[in-house]
C-alpha cells in the first residue's frame, strides 16, 4: 500500500476523528437500534433503518480513517530542512504577479485541506506548480481563468 503524506496536525486530527467515532458515535447509534428494535415490527420501522444506515457510515469511516492512519507517512514541518525548497508541509508566501496579490499556503494532505485556512492539497494544481521551486522563483499555475503567475516570496517549515 502507498504511503500518504500527513502532517503531524493533520494525523491528530484523524486520530482524534477516529477516538470520538469508536467512543461517541459506535456507542450512540448501537443505543439507537436497540431502541428501535424495541418498538417491534422492523419491516416499517423508520428509525431502525435510518439507525441502521448510520452505522454503517460510521463503520465504514472507522475503516476508512484507520487505513489512512495505516498508510500515514507522518511529516513534521518544523523538522525539516529542504534548503529552501518547496516541498511537503512548507509554508509558502507568495505574490501574484499581475495583481499583486499576496497569499500564504501549506502544502497539506489531501485530508487536511482547507482553502479558507490557507492549507492546499499536494494534488492541486497550485501545489504541484510549487513543489521543488525556491524563494524568487515563479511558479505558473493554470486556473479555470487562464494561466496565472506567482513568485515565491519565502518559504517557511512551521
Amino acid at each position: 500500500m502507498a504511503t500518504l503524506p500527513i502532517t503531524k496536525r493533520g494525523a491528530e486530527k484523524l486520530k482524534q476523528e477516529l477516538h470520538r467515532l469508536k467512543t461517541k458515535d459506535r456507542p450512540e447509534v448501537i443505543n439507537a437500534i436497540a431502541e428501535a428494535r424495541a418498538q417491534g415490527d422492523l419491516s416499517e420501522n423508520a428509525e431502525y433503518d435510518a439507525a441502521k444506515d448510520r452505522q454503517g457510515f460510521i463503520e465504514g469511516r472507522i475503516k476508512e480513517v484507520e487505513g489512512k492512519l495505516a498508510a500515514a507517512q507522518i511529516i513534521d514541518p518544523a523538522a525539516l530542512d529542504a534548503g529552501g525548497k518547496v516541498v511537503f508541509g512548507a509554508t509558502v508566501d507568495l505574490e501574484e504577479e499581475d495583481t499583486g496579490e499576496k497569499v500564504t499556503y501549506q502544502i497539506v494532505g489531501e485530508d487536511e485541506a482547507d482553502l479558507k485556512q490557507g492549507l492546499i492539497n499536494i494534488g492541486s494544481p497550485i501545489a504541484r506548480a510549487l513543489i521543488g521551486k525556491e524563494e524568487g522563483d515563479t511558479a505558473e499555475v493554470q486556473a479555470p481563468g487562464g494561466a496565472r503567475h506567482y513568485e515565491i516570496i519565502a518559504v517557511r517549515y512551521v
